[in-house]
């Protein structure tokens, strides 16, 4: 009842936010903020915005963990699926360099077929696909763009283990699953370590000197544990291997500087920034998740379509894509526009803060386009 209650009075404070911000004169970023964290209960907030294709704001608000030491912009933070959007400016960079026929499949990368390689726990359940043949379709645009066939996750199915439930390429259906797969073909087909290539290619030349997508000893002396939607705290996952999928750990400072590199095409050609950034697979489900929903009826579907690892949109300020992250103690977004290369990104340590998410990307960089309906269903009217 005590959760209920906590929940109603978060829906009528976010309500009212829009005009609370609107009346009080202050910083919008900091008013924001903390109206934000007053309205949701959320206790750790990091926030930077990006103009011109460089960062000109980071900040910081509330805790890193239950001791109450402060959140910093050197918090070592639990990125999530805003990997998938890394992996993807990877793809796109491959690509360009003819590195990788992102339209041609993964089998064909691969020296033996996937289902040999059995199941490997690093990677995923490729011994399960081996009376469906269909597995041979998949391209590495299609784990990017999530028409893969595949649960999010083979874990989460009734049997614990791998299905192509429709046709490789005709719809939408979120899959980390298929992310699983695009890394493995990488790593075994062109000999593509995933973790040393980002930080050659990105991390190192960007200054990104504390992220990594596995666990780093060196984090702990700054590190942010986690809320869950009832307010409980959670010591931070020591993710120890690398996934595609979403193991990155990161700081607002260092995934600011790679939000910027990615809204301005930093080492990507003029064709393989627009292979990035332009949707190619319509969404024709309601919502983003559960995985595997039915087609909703056309005036029921977002004006959105997937891109390689990001959503794309086009709104009141033209073009621009998205990516958000969540876990039970972890939301996370990042929305660019590529008119003036602007972006906001915001990371949270508590997974209540995602209320507010569209209240505070509109008071950062106006009205967007960003679906929201799509990506957050039972928030209230924004």
């Amino acid at each position: 009842m005590k959760h209920l209650v906590g929940r109603l009075k978060s829906i009528l404070l976010l309500a009212v936010m829009p005009l609370l911000l609107a009346s009080s004169g202050a910083d919008p970023i900091d008013a924001g903020a903390r109206s934000a964290m007053s309205a949701t209960g959320a206790r750790g907030l990091a926030i930077a915005v990006i103009e011109g294709g460089r960062v000109t704001s980071v900040r910081t608000f509330g805790e890193r963990d239950a001791a109450g030491r402060p959140l910093t912009a050197d918090t070592v933070m639990y990125g999530a699926s805003l990997t998938k959007a890394i992996v993807g400016y990877l793809a796109a960079q491959l690509a360009g360099e003819k590195r990788l026929d992102i339209d041609r499949p993964i089998a064909a990368l691969l020296p033996q077929p996937l289902p040999s390689y059995g199941n490997i726990d690093a990677y995923g359940h490729w011994g399960d696909l081996e009376d469906d043949p269909r597995w041979r379709l998949i391209t590495p645009r299609m784990t990017l763009t999530h028409p893969t066939g595949f649960a999010n996750f083979a874990f989460l199915e009734p049997d614990r283990r791998l299905h192509i439930h429709f046709a490789p390429g005709t719809r939408y259906a979120y899959s980390g699953e298929g992310m699983m797969l695009l890394q493995f073909g990488l790593e075994r087909g062109l000999g593509i370590d995933l973790e040393d290539t980002l930080k050659r290619r990105f991390f190192k030349p960007l200054g990104m000197r504390r992220t990594s997508l596995h666990w780093q000893e060196r984090f702990a002396s700054n590190l942010a544990d986690g809320w869950d939607d009832a307010g409980t705290s959670h010591t931070h996952d020591q993710r120890s291997r690398v996934r595609a999928a979403g193991s990155m750990d990161t700081t607002i400072s260092d995934l600011a500087k790679m939000s910027a590199a990615m809204v301005r095409g930093y080492g990507l050609s003029a064709k393989a920034r627009r292979v990035f950034t332009t949707g190619t697979l319509a969404i024709t489900i309601r919502q983003q998740f559960p995985t595997l929903l039915p087609d909703a009826p056309p005036s029921e579907r977002p004006a959105a379509k997937a891109a390689l690892g990001v959503i794309a949109f086009t709104g009141p300020q033209g073009p621009g894509w998205y990516k958000g992250g969540h876990d039970d103690i972890t939301a996370n977004t990042l929305v660019c526009l590529q008119r003036r290369e602007r972006c906001v990104l915001i990371l949270s340590n508590d997974v209540r803060a995602e209320r507010a998410f569209p209240l505070l990307v509109r008071a950062v960089l106006g009205e967007t386009g960003v679906p929201y309906r799509w990506e957050y269903p039972g928030l209230p009217a924004y």
